[in-house]
């Protein structure tokens, strides 16, 4: 594995523990538990290791979160689908807003309809229907997406994301 690889591996266990940290920050929203900083960190992994190591950043940290209690199986398909998409929008066009609208598409539309049969088949959850998730998972992944997109706007300008992008590339 070369450097460049080991580094993108380091940050994506830092984030993931970010995630995991953060996730102690949550709140109910129509049976779900919100997580926003999860959403932030899917944001950030887009920006500085992309969509694979990205998708193993929220794995990881659903899993985590799922063994100590901090969160649901509803994690995974929230998180994952929305750091994947964040992920190759953001490489496909290096724009920040194409990655913050894949996180909210990914998280909000696509992991919120996803949720359906894991609630359902998982999780025995009778009520639950397609669209069941879709507006707390947009809620959870709008605000963590609106702090990415503030942080990750004032670095650009003030040239501290080329920095650290060129730390983790080279």
């Amino acid at each position: 594995m070369d450097q460049k690889q080991i580094k993108k591996m380091v940050l994506t266990a830092i984030l993931a523990a970010i995630a995991v940290i953060g996730s102690t920050f949550s709140f109910p929203v129509f049976g779900s538990k919100c997580a926003p900083v999860q959403h932030l960190v899917n944001v950030l992994c887009a920006v500085f290791v992309g969509p694979w190591w990205g998708l193993a950043a929220a794995f990881t940290a659903s899993l985590i979160r799922n063994l100590t209690g901090l969160g649901t199986l509803l994690a995974f398909p929230g998180s994952m689908c929305g750091a994947l998409l964040s992920g190759l929008l953001y490489q496909k066009t290096r724009s920040l807003a194409a990655g913050c609208i894949g996180e909210i598409a990914g998280t909000g539309i696509i992991g919120g309809m996803l949720a359906y049969p894991v609630a359902a088949l998982l999780l025995n959850n009778t009520s639950a229907a397609l669209f069941t998730f879709v507006v707390p998972f947009l809620v959870s992944t709008a605000g963590g997406t609106i702090i990415a997109f503030i942080i990750l706007t004032v670095m650009k300008k003030t040239e501290v994301l080329a920095h650290l992008k060129s730390l983790v590339e080279n």
